[in-house]
């Protein structure tokens, strides 16, 4: 490792707690639940070049996909930043991972010398195009979902442009976004503050050589991890399905794992070609979703910067499911996330069975929009509660309850039931753990859950999407475990009427007084459920997670 290693670690802790301070000035200052609550945002410090140095994932998917959009920008500026320069960005053909992504930036100098780079990348509440809230399933090219922002200056030498900021706000239709990217312009200002005491410290000679262990020792325990796994070519496939305008298609994402030594290709040769809908998935998070299952996967605590990506080849065929061309639409792409994540594990189950997990649930969400007519002003929110499936069990543990989409690693949370009402005009009736929602297994997977709301005010509009609506699509099990169970939406009208909608889909004009069911699947189970210990399901049954039923007929239970 290059340079002194205690100093090295010194200055490795203290750039992961510049880090964390950018998350708290989010969290406090940010004003959409999206990020108050669900924390739906990552952070990074990279290098001057793009080259990433440190990450507070608080959501996983956004901290690798990050990276490419930085290279980027580095290069797009390259010479041409001062200090007080704050970049925006979201553009998915020039490293962004998704149009709801924004990513806020600004450079670092010492002295006159460009140092580095902090950046906070947030989902926003809004971002034009045809549907309030983006995800429109509809849409067959990215204009139609929304603004696309090509890395543009909006503060430069410390001045807003005002010309550049009237231009990008007046075109999203929520004040709070503009609130939320001043709190993210803030987060980076701490960070650049907190990084440039760091280099008044210790000079930036030091600084870089000690960035250079860092990203050595990445790759040292990255290598180190890989050549535990036995080498040879692992296979797996698994199917997305609808993508908006095709309802009835699928796609067959292909992955082939080579393990050579102590380095690791992920391969995605033979994936079908990219949808003309919105499905399709961005290089970035292609990557970051390889980069999500292969830190679950190891056993050693890897440092997440770029080094580990000096073992790691990701191969995407251009003009594919998981490396579309431009312009095609790519907002759902996000979460294919999960289908990635559950083929690698698929892939990798035989190599090493009892690290990777059973399937988590697939995302199943909608974002509703409409007008609060008590405050009077137009509302968007994504159903967090309602869309948090369980997490798929693993050898030795159980699966998590309630823990979301595995794109989040279980690190978005879900919204206070009381805030929810608060900020939208909808009255919550249910939101429970699902019985009987967990796959079977000696250990089971993680719970799924029940959610039933009102809508209180005439004229909304519901975009759902998500995956995993039929027994062949839920979250499947590992080593003889069972599959989590379906997920589901339907709306109830109050003259009676009950509609389902597709899993990519735009309910429109929905009336006061509709209550809103969903249930969210739990994940699938690890080996043979009649293993599993007997006080625990004994717990299970009477704890009402399990019935009776349920225990007898999958776990072989005779209580």
């Amino acid at each position: 490792m290059s340079g002194d290693p205690i100093l090295t670690s010194i200055i490795a802790s203290r750039l992961k707690t510049i880090g964390q301070r950018m998350g708290v000035v989010v969290e406090r200052s940010a004003r959409s639940p999206l990020l108050v609550e669900g924390r739906d945002f990552s952070v990074g410090i990279y290098d001057r070049d793009g080259t990433l140095i440190e990450q507070t994932e608080y959501i996983p998917v956004l901290g690798y996909a990050t990276t490419p959009g930085m290279r980027h920008i580095a290069r797009r500026f390259a010479g041409d930043v001062a200090s007080g320069d704050v970049i925006l960005h979201n553009d998915p053909y020039t490293g962004g991972n998704q149009l709801s992504d924004w990513k806020v930036t600004k450079p670092v100098f010492h002295g006159d010398e460009h140092v580095a780079w902090v950046v906070i990348v947030a989902h926003q509440a809004d971002i034009g195009g045809n549907v309030p809230g983006s995800y429109n399933p509809q849409a067959t090219d990215m204009w139609q979902e929304g603004l696309r922002i090509t890395p543009v200056k909006i503060h430069a030498a410390g001045e807003r442009r005002e010309d550049v900021w009237d231009l990008i706000f007046g075109n999203v239709r929520l004040d709070v976004v503009a609130d939320d990217v001043t709190a993210m312009i803030g987060a980076c200002t701490v960070g650049e503050r907190e990084l440039v005491a760091l280099l008044d410290r210790y000079g930036v000679a030091r600084f870089r050589t000690a960035v250079a262990g860092m990203l050595d020792a990445a790759e040292q325990s990255a290598g180190r991890a890989i050549a535990a796994i036995d080498d040879g070519v692992y296979r797996a496939e698994w199917v997305v399905h609808d993508d908006g305008i095709d309802h009835d298609g699928s796609w067959t994402i292909r992955l082939a794992v080579t393990v050579e030594d102590d380095r690791m290709s992920f391969d995605f040769a033979g994936t079908d070609d990219q949808a003309a809908g919105y499905i399709n998935t961005p290089r970035a998070v292609t990557m970051s979703a390889v980069m999500i299952a292969f830190f679950m996967i190891v056993e050693e605590e890897i440092p997440h910067n770029d080094g580990v990506l000096r073992r790691i080849e990701v191969l995407t065929p251009e003009g594919s499911l998981v490396d579309p061309v431009f312009p095609a639409p790519t907002c759902f792409g996000n979460h294919v996330a999960d289908q990635l994540a559950a083929v690698i594990m698929l892939a990798l189950a035989e190599a090493v069975p009892e690290r990777v997990t059973a399937c988590w649930n697939h995302l199943l969400a909608s974002i509703v929009n409409g007008w609060d007519d008590r405050h009077a002003r137009p509302y968007v929110d994504i159903l967090l509660n309602a869309c948090k499936g369980g997490g798929g069990a693993t050898f030795g543990a159980d699966g998590f309850d309630h823990i979301g989409l595995i794109g989040s690693g279980g690190a978005i949370a879900a919204q206070d039931p009381e805030m929810f009402e608060v900020v939208n005009p909808h009255l919550l009736h249910r939101f429970e753990y699902l019985p009987d929602s967990a796959g079977a297994g000696r250990w089971r997977g993680g719970l799924g859950v029940v959610t039933e709301l009102e809508f209180l005010d005439d004229g909304a509009q519901a975009s759902v999407f998500g995956d995993g609506d039929t027994p062949d699509t839920t979250a499947f099990g590992i080593r003889g475990g069972g599959p989590g169970s379906v997920n589901a939406i339907e709306f109830r009208y109050p003259d009676g009427r009950v509609h389902r909608p597709r899993l990519k889909d735009l309910v429109t004009a929905i009336p006061r007084g509709t209550v809103y069911r969903q249930l969210a699947g739990g994940g699938g189970g690890y080996g043979d459920p009649r293993e599993r210990d007997r006080e625990a399901l004994a717990a299970d049954v009477r704890a009402g997670v399990v019935s009776p039923a349920a225990a007898r007929e999958l776990y072989g239970w005779e209580g």
